[in-house]
């Protein structure tokens, strides 16, 4: 059986710099989230279940909303996504060394973090 995959915890949104300060502001100040504080200088809000992350991205034109799944088996469930198609993409920002995760696109290009658990 392949390794289980499911919804993560963490949503980012990789914005331009000149739309960067200004998308904080609409999360914290005109929709009110909850900010998370506890791994600045990263910026984060409470987004129900979930964390929703705002990340400056000097390279992109325009933003991104960027999904994390999590296994119990990264290296099985990256052969099963493998064998479906799924395209990895581990250049597009960089992880720690002995991270057990790493980068896929869907089919529309969106970007997905697959990563067990307790890897970060």
């Amino acid at each position: 059986m392949a390794a289980k995959i499911y919804g993560g915890v963490d949503i980012a949104i990789k914005v331009p710099p000149h739309q960067y300060q200004s998308t904080i502001a609409f999360y914290r100040d005109v929709i009110g989230l909850e900010p998370i504080t506890a791994k600045a200088p990263a910026v984060g809000f409470e987004f129900g279940p979930n964390k929703l992350w705002i990340d400056e991205a000097p390279a992109m034109s325009q933003a991104e909303v960027w999904l994390e799944f999590f296994t119990d088996d990264f290296d099985g469930a990256a052969d099963h996504l493998a064998q479906a198609g799924a395209v990895r993409c581990d250049a597009i920002e960089q992880l720690p060394e002995n991270f057990k995760g790493g980068w896929i696109t869907n089919p529309a290009g969106i970007v997905h973090m697959l990563r067990e658990p307790d890897a970060w």
